[in-house]
């Protein structure tokens, strides 16, 4: 399966490394489609395709807030927004284009990851994994309205990295 994805920088006070975001964002995909809990219970199950699409934006809070605010009604700046179109989307409405799923769009205030990072005294790109681990769970279709789900989209998200050799157990 092929893993395709696009990222744009708004930000510019980071430079950030896209090479290193898409391997990470490939390995961490990869690792959530080879466990049974996930595979069987995402959005992808049942659908037959050969590629998988999304991308990230790397903004600053400001954007994430007007973001927040017109597709949301949110009030308030968000370190992570995720479109996700395919698992968002009715049965009915979802649709594999020549062999290709477009699964949505991951924003990231990097300010907000910036300032998360500093504060929990991990690297950039560790709390930068956090997130996209994260955004990755929401366009495989996993929410977290309740505490259950919360839970289960975090405990996944420290297997990933632990994966990864990433410890992440700040959160």
């Amino acid at each position: 399966m092929n893993i395709n994805i696009e990222c744009t920088n708004e930000f510019g006070n980071w430079d950030v490394d896209f090479d290193w975001v898409k391997n990470c964002a490939k390995s961490l995909f990869e690792y959530f489609l080879e466990q049974d809990e996930i595979k069987n219970n995402c959005c992808l199950k049942d659908y037959q395709y050969r590629s998988v699409s999304f991308d990230f934006l790397f903004c600053d809070s400001g954007q994430t807030h007007s973001v927040n605010l017109e597709y949301r009604s949110k009030d308030y700046p968000a370190d992570i927004i995720t479109f996700a179109v395919f698992a968002d989307s009715s049965s009915d409405e979802r649709f594999v284009l020549d062999g290709d799923i477009n699964l949505g769009e991951i924003i990231i205030a990097l300010d907000k990851m910036i300032e998360g990072a500093n504060e929990k005294g991990i690297t950039k790109e560790d709390e930068l994994a956090f997130f996209i681990s994260h955004g990755i769970m929401h366009l495989l279709g996993f929410d977290h309205q309740t505490q259950t789900e919360y839970d289960f989209v975090v405990e996944w998200q420290k297997k990933a990295l632990e994966s990864m050799n990433i410890h992440y157990d700040k959160i």
